[in-house]
C-alpha cells in the first residue's frame, strides 16, 4: 500500500499530459495492473518452458484487457510493459499493441489489439488474431483483424489520397531459425473496420516487382538485419538492398543487406518505388535510424 502511495506522489507531477482525460484514482489502478502486466510480459519473452510462456501470455491478454475497460486508459502509456509494442497513430485516432510468444524456434505467434480513441473515454478494441499459418501468398492477401498477417510493428504513418486517411504500418516478424521478415503494409478503416493491404504499391514497367503488392515484404537471412523505415528528411520510406551471400537469390537465408537503399515516396494514393536512393559510395547520408 505504501508503495502504491508513492507511485501516486510521484505521478501528480506528471499528471499535466493528460490530467484533463483521465482522473487519479483510474491512474493509481492503471498503475498498479501494469506492475502485474509488466511481470507476466517478461515472463511471455524470457521462460525456460513454452507452456509457462502461453500460460503466461493468457494471462497477461485477460489483465490487459481488463486494464483498457478502464475509462480513458487510451491516455495511459504502460511505458514499463517493454514486452509490448505501442504506437499512436499520428492523428491520435488509434493506436496499436503488438507482442510475440515464441513456440518453439520455428514457430511464432502474434498477439495485438488496435484501441480507438472514443470521445466518451469507453473502450473500443479490435483484436488482432494471428491466422500467418493459413495465408499462402502474404504479397496479395487482403485482410482483416479476425485475419491478421501476425508481426511487431515498429512504426506508422499516415497519408491522404482523396480526402480518405491511410496507415502504414512498418512490422517485423521472427518467421522460423533462418530467415526473418519485414513488412509495409497499408491499414485503412473501411465501414469503422480495420482492412490490411490493397493495391498500395507502385513499381516501374520495367522492374521485376512490377506485379500487384498487397504489401510489402522482405525476407532475409536470420539476425541479418536490413534496414527498412521512415526517413524524415527525405519524406519516404527507406529499405536496404538485399543480395545472396552465396549467389542464391532464390534462398531467402542466404539475403543480408549491402548498404545501397532503394526508396518508397507516397504518391497519388500510392507507395512508388525509387531506385537506388542512396549507395554506400556516394555522398548522401543513408538512414539508420531506430536499428530497423
Amino acid at each position: 500500500m505504501i508503495r502504491y502511495f508513492s507511485i501516486f506522489l510521484v505521478l501528480l507531477f506528471s499528471i499535466k499530459s493528460f490530467s484533463q482525460t483521465i482522473n487519479n484514482n483510474t491512474i493509481v489502478e492503471l498503475t498498479k495492473k501494469e506492475d502485474s502486466l509488466k511481470i507476466l510480459g517478461a515472463k511471455i519473452l524470457q521462460d525456460e518452458f513454452t507452456s509457462e510462456r502461453i500460460k503466461a501470455d493468457s494471462a497477461f491478454t485477460k489483465l490487459f484487457v481488463r486494464a483498457l475497460k478502464l475509462n480513458n486508459s487510451f491516455y495511459f502509456p504502460f511505458d514499463s510493459v517493454i514486452s509490448v509494442s505501442k504506437l499512436y497513430a499520428p492523428d491520435s485516432s488509434f493506436r496499436i499493441f503488438t507482442w510475440q510468444i515464441m513456440i518453439n524456434e520455428q514457430e511464432f505467434v502474434y498477439h495485438g489489439a488496435i484501441q480507438m480513441n472514443t470521445n466518451d473515454g469507453s473502450l473500443k478494441l479490435f483484436p488482432l488474431v494471428d491466422k500467418s499459418n493459413l495465408i499462402e501468398n502474404y504479397d496479395d492477401t487482403i485482410t482483416n483483424n479476425k485475419s491478421w498477417i501476425g508481426c511487431l510493428y515498429y512504426k506508422v504513418l499516415m497519408n491522404s489520397f482523396n480526402n480518405k486517411k491511410f496507415y502504414t504500418l512498418l512490422g517485423y516478424d521472427e518467421n522460423t531459425d533462418t530467415t526473418s521478415k519485414k513488412f509495409i503494409e497499408v491499414m485503412k478503416f473501411e465501414k469503422g473496420e480495420p482492412l490490411f493491404g490493397g493495391n498500395y504499391f507502385g513499381f516501374p514497367k520495367n522492374d521485376s516487382s512490377n506485379k500487384p503488392h498487397a504489401r510489402f515484404v522482405m525476407e532475409f537471412k536470420k539476425f541479418a538485419g536490413p534496414k527498412l523505415n521512415y526517413d524524415e528528411e527525405f519524406n519516404m520510406i527507406i529499405k536496404e538492398q538485399l543480395v545472396s551471400e552465396t549467389n542464391e537469390p532464390s534462398r531467402k537465408s542466404t539475403l543480408i543487406g549491402i548498404g545501397d537503399y532503394d526508396g518508397f515516396s507516397w504518391k497519388n494514393g500510392k507507395w512508388v518505388f525509387e531506385k537506388q536512393v542512396f549507395d554506400q559510395n556516394n555522398n548522401s547520408n543513408p538512414p539508420f535510424e531506430k536499428n530497423q
